[in-house]
């Protein structure tokens, strides 16, 4: 029996028309968007904008213009619409890079940095969250529609829809949280328990050009050339990672959604409308190197920590690429990033692998490095 529906559309590119065209079709393969958020609502957009700010062309962010015709769409029914993400920037509007500002001041579309309202404690009862700091834009709203972009993650080996979601807490804490759950499928854990909080009524996802190799930043852009639109998120994540060349099951996040009941993971389980997977999938997409989901299930529990540890990627700085911005040593919560003279280098004593250096680079100037025996087991 089918539990979930998902309505994939081909687009070329990011031509306006074409995009606000698919998206009709995305949205009425699921019913209508006046039949999922009612007219005069109030709406929160989560958009995926990692900081430190980059250019859409980067495949880093929701791209500006995907989003706008999202928005298009949401003011023909009337709604009051907020679009947020929680931004760290060395810059006083981190939203001008990206192009945010600018497709939201000509809409007439609030933008917030959510650290501008603040965050309150809610109760999550989640596996490993028992309490987290969540913006309270989320639950003032009536709808809440999450816009992820498809991308590689070198820890959690994919990131779409749940893991967005992490974007809702503030930057500080989100520091705290690579440090603490340092493990994938424990970080996954927890991306889920704050996914718990705040579930999306309505997630679409930009997979026009997505990310592959070493996401979420450092990677390369690659076009997929499709929208997929879904009430649920979890099952999104799954027909995109199917797209490009996963076992959606092997992808903690969704794994731990769809066991806990927070979505559809198993593929047969999803009615898939519009375009047929086998029509769409990317053959030569590149995958993260961390590949620990996928060797967990090959080896007895009682090896994978030993497994894990081989298989941690240590951060390198490479010299000749580095333009001295600081963002790894500001966003390091080790310490473990710093400054001797004009070279930025890693301690490896201090470094805890969770990746956030490799994260905020924008000039692919950090080069993760595995051990001899993880490039083995990853070849298992």
């Amino acid at each position: 029996m089918k539990t979930a529906k998902v309505s994939i559309v081909k687009v070329a590119d990011y031509n306006s028309e074409e995009i606000y065209t698919a998206l009709k079709r995305n949205l009425s393969l699921l019913g209508g968007l006046e039949n999922i958020i009612k007219p005069r609502s109030k709406v929160f957009v989560k958009i995926n904008h990692l900081s430190p700010p980059s250019s859409p062309d980067d495949a880093i962010v929701t791209h500006p213009y995907f989003t706008k015709e999202v928005l298009r769409l949401l003011l023909e029914l009337n709604l009051e619409i907020t679009v947020g993400d929680d931004v760290q920037s060395k810059e006083k509007d981190g939203f001008l890079l990206s192009g945010y500002r600018k497709v939201c001041n000509d809409l007439g579309v609030r933008l917030i940095n959510l650290k501008q309202r603040g965050f309150r404690e809610v109760i999550c009862n989640g596996q490993i969250l028992k309490k987290v700091l969540i913006s309270p834009l989320l639950h003032e709203a009536d709808y809440i529609l999450n816009l992820p972009k498809l991308k590689t993650h070198s820890l959690t080996v994919f990131t779409g829809a749940v893991k967005n979601l992490f974007g809702i807490i503030p930057y500080g804490l989100r520091l705290d949280y690579h440090r603490l759950y340092k493990q994938s499928d424990v970080f996954s854990q927890m991306l889920v328990d704050i996914f718990s909080c705040a579930p999306p009524h309505l997630t679409i996802m930009d997979a026009i050009v997505a990310m592959e190799g070493e996401g979420p930043s450092g990677g390369s852009p690659k076009r997929v050339g499709v929208i997929l639109a879904s009430q649920d998120s979890v099952a999104v994540d799954a027909v995109a990672s199917k797209i490009v060349g996963f076992n959606p099951m092997n992808i903690f996040t969704t794994q731990n959604a769809h066991e806990r009941g927070l979505g559809t993971g198993e593929i047969e389980k999803i009615e898939i409308s519009g375009e047929d997977i086998s029509d769409v999938e990317v053959r030569n997409f590149k995958h993260s190197a961390v590949a620990i989901g996928f060797i967990k299930r090959k080896i007895p529990s009682f090896l994978h920590g030993f497994i894990q540890g081989q298989l941690t990627l240590t951060p390198k700085i490479i010299l000749n690429k580095c333009a001295l911005c600081m963002e790894c040593v500001d966003i390091c919560p080790k310490g473990a990033a710093k400054l001797d003279g004009d070279l930025v280098w890693i301690d490896r004593s201090l470094c805890i692998h969770c990746m956030c250096c490799h994260e905020v680079c924008r000039f692919q100037a950090i080069k993760l490095r595995q051990r001899p025996l993880g490039r083995i087991f990853r070849e298992v």
